[in-house]
């Protein structure tokens, strides 16, 4: 494209306050960071579960690099299907008390496939209007009809089922909003969704992992299983803490998106050193379930905390914990003021999040201490009592 109108494009983003820019870090992830040159506490990643660093995970990808290699040479349907990769299907099909699992290379690239495999042209795909936007591109990408329904209303999802033509329906949604930290409203969405005879696919990228007793999710959460949410998506990039995605459910969902899932046909598998190490993870997160008591009682007591200051937070008992702002100038010199004070937290902007709910995304891990927490209120104290913050 002509270089002048794409300088023109970027002054325009920086104007209003929507420009990018990335953060380079020095340092392995952690609660502690080094980000451009600074230390800071960091309040902004997802690794929940504090597994990112875990000794046991650093070794299984060492080994795992000894005995395989870096790369995994191709497709899973052409030679890139290893031992490693196969374990770790079989592994989680059994921690999501499902019938079979299969691997992705990215979430992203999960909802795009998955969704074009199980519905085109003539379908309709029925979201959550806030849904995560690798399940609205996957929406658009499939051909079928996509229809957003407003946030979490049931009723309005019920009354788009019931106008349904004869073909496909199938229902998407977050277990999880990542920007908000609230919980879809999944029984309801079961309810309607079994009523209308309509699939129903629910992304737990921020639920597995953090929520239930055995790290399983939203699922777990509300008592719901295979019946219930035919296709379930995670990704192993948030409380595992390595890379890669998958899709659980039956046998024969399992083999329709090997044979039409593009996103998986056309794509190099991930190498077999990281399902090696998120084999141990996934161990580590559903055994050690003080991670997740732990990870509850840091977001009480941040809550606790907020709500004494007057913080806007959101209905959430996830550890993201977002705090609302409102206009994209006022969370970027928040999340400047907030590094000045030593912490890392990234304002979440438009197009991201809906126009006038710019915000401060806060996000807690199980390597967290309280004191952090106690620092960090301390911190938002200060800046709102200055001349009521930026």
């Amino acid at each position: 494209m002509n270089r002048v109108l794409l300088e023109k494009q970027l002054k325009e983003l920086e104007g209003r306050n929507l420009y990018r820019r990335r953060k380079i870090l020095q340092s392995a992830q952690g609660v502690r960071v080094t980000c451009n040159g600074v230390k800071l506490l960091n309040f902004c990643n997802n690794d929940y579960l504090g597994l990112a660093g875990h000794p046991k995970v650093i070794r299984a990808l060492k080994k795992g690099l000894d005995k395989w290699g870096v790369g995994s040479g191709s497709a899973h349907l052409v030679c890139g299907h290893g031992e490693a990769h196969h374990a770790l299907e079989d592994e989680l099909a059994q921690f999501t008390g499902r019938e079979r699992a299969l691997l992705f290379s990215t979430g992203y690239m999960a909802n795009l496939g998955v969704i074009s495999a199980l519905v085109g042209r003539g379908d309709r795909v029925l979201e959550d209007r806030l849904n995560h936007a690798s399940l609205l591109d996957g929406g658009i990408v499939s051909g079928a009809k996509l229809q957003r329904f407003k946030h979490a209303d049931v009723d309005a999802l019920a009354l788009s089922l019931s106008r349904s033509q004869g073909n496909k329906d199938l229902v998407v949604s977050d277990g999880v909003f990542s920007m908000d930290g609230t919980l879809a409203p999944l029984p309801d969405l079961v309810r309607v969704s079994k009523i209308a005879k309509a699939g129903l696919m629910i992304d737990d990228a921020h639920g597995l992992g953090v929520l239930g007793q055995g790290g399983k999710g939203t699922l777990e959460y509300f008592h719901l299983d295979q019946s219930d949410v035919p296709v379930l998506v995670g990704t192993f990039g948030k409380a595992f803490g390595t890379f890669g995605a998958f899709v659980a459910g039956s046998e024969a969902l399992i083999e329709t998106i090997i044979q039409r899932a593009r996103t998986y046909i056309y794509t190099t598998a991930i190498p077999p050193a990281i399902a090696e190490a998120t084999r141990v993870s996934l161990r580590l997160a559903e055994l050690e379930t003080w991670r997740r008591e732990k990870l509850q009682n840091l977001v009480c007591r941040f809550v606790q905390g907020a709500k004494q200051l007057g913080l806007s937070l959101m209905d959430s008992v996830t550890p993201i914990q977002p705090l609302l702002i409102g206009g994209s100038h006022e969370a970027l010199c928040f999340s400047d003021q907030m590094r000045s004070l030593g912490f890392l937290i990234s304002a979440i902007r438009p197009p991201t999040v809906p126009d006038g709910t710019a915000r401060l995304r806060i996000t807690f891990s199980a390597l967290h201490e309280e004191t952090q927490i106690d620092l960090l209120l301390e911190a938002l104290a200060n800046i709102l009592n200055k001349d009521g913050g930026c």
